[in-house]
């Protein structure tokens, strides 16, 4: 798989950490119009098998540090398909005035936009703010997947973050559908103890024609509640074609396997895995 880089510097006037995609359907395949990025944020282009135009986002330095602010504006033009992933976890590092990452996107008529970032790792100290807000047209299509781990548990910061905050709202034919938000914040009680075995978070949205089959595979996961085990999720129907669920895991790599497992769909939805290539 080749990637191709996209990183334009802030200096030539762009605002530091702001990248704009912009998806177009031409022929039978999706291609990338617009994609423009600034330090320190950097857009990965790689090539697939499907006819969707993947685009994974990473960060120079390998994370998130004190101050720095993500701003992501995408748009999906008719009947094109586009993945968002990252190639690793983003790592948010110890700050004071913290640093924050936002997603705003457009999806238009009969188009689908897939949103797969691994987990956010808070360490120990960060503060951490996020927010997704997507706009979908009435008869377009979301798949996202907002998740989140303890942070360095193996150097004794499980659960040692200053503050994390994300906020997702999503919207179809002008109106909202979903309302989503998580805040963790020591002040209101000691996290490790409220978080009991629970090392891991993630909440996945599938909404559309398009990702059907994912709602679908949602709203069948979601088995008989036993708080013992050490896999919980739960899942709940958004109008006739959605769906959205928590899952909450003791393993990092337990919940990975089982979110991908819901996603598989995606490999024919994308006409490729967008996960094969990673562990």
């Amino acid at each position: 798989m080749s990637d191709t880089a996209i990183a334009i510097d802030g200096a030539r006037g762009a605002v530091a950490g702001a990248g704009e995609l912009r998806f177009v359907r031409v022929g039978d395949r999706t291609v990338l119009h617009t994609a423009r990025a600034s330090s320190p944020l950097k857009l990965l282009l790689p090539n697939n098998h499907g006819d969707a135009a993947w685009v994974f986002v990473a960060t120079f330095g390998g994370g998130l540090v004190d101050g720095d602010s993500i701003a992501l504006r995408v748009c999906v033009d008719d009947d094109a398909r586009a993945l968002l992933g990252t190639q690793a976890s983003t790592k948010v590092y110890r700050s004071e005035r913290g640093s924050r990452q936002s997603l705003d996107a457009d999806v238009s008529a009969r188009a689908l936009l897939v949103v797969v970032p691994d987990p956010v790792a808070c360490f120990g100290g960060a503060r951490y703010a996020q927010d997704n807000r997507v706009r979908l047209a009435a008869d377009a299509s979301l798949v996202l997947v907002d998740a989140m781990t303890c942070g360095r548990a193996a150097h004794g910061e499980r659960w040692e973050l200053s503050r994390y905050a994300t906020h997702t709202r999503v919207s179809r034919d002008g109106r909202d559908v979903v309302r989503d938000a998580v805040l963790l914040d020591p002040t209101h009680g000691a996290l490790g103890l409220r978080m009991g075995r629970c090392n891991t978070l993630t909440t996945v949205i599938a909404l559309g024609p398009r990702a059907r089959p994912v709602a679908d595979r949602l709203l069948a996961a979601s088995p008989p509640l036993d708080r013992r085990a050490p896999l919980l999720c739960a899942s709940s129907a958004l109008g006739d074609d959605g769906a959205i669920a928590r899952i909450a895991a003791d393993d990092v790599e337990r919940a990975s396997h089982f979110v991908r497992d819901l996603l598989a769909p995606l490999a024919a939805m994308l006409g490729d895995d967008p996960f094969a290539r990673k562990w």
